[in-house]
């Protein structure tokens, strides 16, 4: 007898022990997991808080876009530089639409735009004063890129003119703002390719004369600037989301979303 109450004594002690470690723990629904708080009817549930992006995940391309491994790259001095002037540029561009419309009333539309223009200026020029890498130059030129476009609205609303569409910058030179056609052209011994351009473009190469090409010092010599890889995260701004134009897939395609800018001397020099 005494062997079954020990027995039972040890069975008390037991249930005991467990039924204190389990008085703070939460009570588990049929599905054993903690049951859902009760809100009052009609109450929504407070939106789930979004979770940190793990070690790397902010080094990824969008969906659709390749990654780039030279994004999160220290922004060159030569790459300030280049975006730095194409910023000044684009303030001089500014001046100039301010005289052509001065004294002319502007609708609301044509405000809107204007302001656009402005504000991106303001953007370019305070995001270079941040920028530390080749990510932050792409973003500017996006910035500079969605500028000038502004303005092409603007020239179009005050002189009564079609709304221009949003097609990429000019191939020779994206200070020369957005393209107004694709033009078949051929770079020095290369071969002919379709690529947009401006409409003063297009007029000297119908006239059979040389576009206007922007020009770089690249040690004692100026090239074109594709030919300079200072500019390459400026170009991948300017022409990265318009990667699915028929004329830049047919020049750029493995080269301004890679980074890689040979590939894109390459293309023009076969």
């Amino acid at each position: 007898m005494s062997g079954f109450f020990t027995l039972l004594m040890i069975i008390f002690i037991v249930g005991t022990i467990l039924g204190v470690t389990r008085g703070g723990r939460p009570s588990l629904g049929g599905s054993g997991y903690p049951p859902r708080p009760q809100l009052p009817y009609g109450q929504p549930m407070e939106p789930m808080q979004p979770m940190q992006p793990m070690f790397g995940q902010q080094l990824m391309a969008p969906y659709g876009q390749r990654y780039d491994p030279t994004a999160m790259q220290p922004m060159a001095p030569g790459a300030r530089e280049a975006i730095n002037a194409d910023i000044t540029t684009f303030g001089d561009e500014l001046r100039d639409l301010d005289l052509d419309v001065v004294g002319r009333e502007l609708d609301a539309a044509a405000q809107a735009d204007y302001s656009k223009a402005l504000d991106a200026y303001d953007g370019a020029k305070a995001s270079l004063e941040r920028a530390q890498s080749h990510a932050d130059v792409r973003r500017i030129a996006e910035i500079m890129e969605e500028g000038r476009y502004a303005v092409a609205c603007v020239k179009a609303r005050v002189n009564g003119l079609p709304i221009p569409a949003h097609r990429p910058p000019c191939f020779f030179d994206p200070a020369h703002g957005t393209s107004a056609e694709n033009i078949q052209w051929a770079p020095p011994g290369g071969a002919m390719r379709e690529v947009p351009a401006c409409a003063a473009d297009a007029q000297r190469v119908r006239m059979g004369m040389g576009p206007s090409i922007r020009m770089v010092h690249q040690g004692p010599m100026q090239v074109p600037y594709w030919e300079d890889r200072r500019y390459a995260p400026m170009v991948q701004g300017y022409y990265g989301r318009f990667g699915a134009d028929p004329a830049l897939r047919s020049i750029t395609t493995g080269a301004l979303m890679i980074g890689g800018f040979s590939l894109l001397m390459g293309l023009l020099d076969d």
